[in-house]
């Protein structure tokens, strides 16, 4: 290895290799990148769960307002209340007017003497809703209870099963990139062992003679990592027809705000897809960082 041969003639010399190098460490940054949107998908939908009213409590017409009000107080008792609304029967009217006033017919046929008065209630943590559901079922004068516990379990279960699966999947691929790096640039420093020994007999300092290894694997990372951001990016934009209208009601999904910039999970904005590059290509770096590192300090004795 000399310096008149530059890093792209190296590449060509090996170019399989440098393939597989950098499509390992695409596929794994790829998988990362689909596993982190799914995650973060979840997680905001979670949220977007936890912040609505978890509990919603229909009252029989006996239910006067101070009992009303000695529930109310009961429930806040506990310490696992984040909010709760009362709704009276002339409330209940004026939003359903508004959520069907382009339907003439629907509300001529409403009044407020058959709409119950009802009270929203969100807890804390997930995990309290059972505890609150328990009061609620005690009292008299309950018409009906709506339940959102399970939306909210089901949801938690898969947050976690896919943090779970994907962990799993990017340590395997992490694993392999490593290996296949370690192969790659091992190889070619066995390639040109004699002229590192020819630089070594002649002065050449340490950081010299790793340094080409050193960037051919951070170049490795980073155009593997930029395949993988522009293949995210594809398949979000790809799938953004179908994930809205799955989430048909959800106008949109805040993933993170910082300063008065907000991160949309879906639909997805420029911020996401920056913030996606940036976390992938800085990942990129790093992966082709420690491999080359590895690979000099393995196979380079000096």
């Amino acid at each position: 290895m000399s310096s008149s041969v530059s890093f792209w003639q190296r590449l060509r010399r090996t170019p399989y290799q440098a393939i597989a190098a950098t499509f390992m460490i695409f596929i794994t940054l790829f998988v990362m990148g689909v596993f982190l949107l799914l995650a973060g998908s979840l997680s905001a939908i979670l949220t977007y769960f936890e912040t609505k009213p978890q509990i919603t409590i229909y009252f029989k017409d006996e239910k006067d307002k101070i009992s009303i009000d000695g529930l109310i107080a009961k429930l806040n008792s506990t310490g696992k209340v984040a909010s709760s609304n009362f709704y009276s029967k002339d409330q209940a009217l004026a939003i359903y007017r508004e959520q069907n006033k382009n339907d003439p017919l629907l509300l001529e046929m409403v009044t407020a003497d058959i709409l119950p008065s009802s009270l929203e209630v969100s807890a804390k943590q997930p995990q309290y809703l059972k505890d609150l559901d328990e009061i609620v079922k005690n009292e008299p004068g309950i018409d009906e209870v709506v339940f959102q516990k399970d939306v909210v379990d089901t949801l938690i279960s898969w947050t976690s099963t896919v943090r779970k699966v994907g962990i799993v999947f990017i340590s395997f691929f992490l694993l392999s990139t490593f290996f296949i790096l370690l192969t790659s640039i091992g190889m070619k420093i066995a390639f040109r062992k004699e002229e590192i020994e020819i630089l070594k007999l002649v002065g050449a300092t340490s950081w010299y003679i790793k340094r080409p290894f050193i960037y051919e694997g951070l170049t490795y990372g980073i155009v593997g990592a930029t395949m993988a951001a522009i293949f995210v990016t594809v398949l979000m934009l790809y799938v953004q027809p179908y994930v809205t209208s799955f989430l048909a009601g959800l106008v949109q999904l805040p993933l993170w705000r910082f300063q008065g910039i907000t991160i949309n999970i879906w639909p997805p904005n420029l911020a996401l897809i920056a913030a996606m590059a940036a976390v992938l290509n800085t990942c990129g770096l790093i992966i082709g960082l420690i491999g080359s590192l590895l690979a000099v300090t393995r196979y380079m004795k000096y």
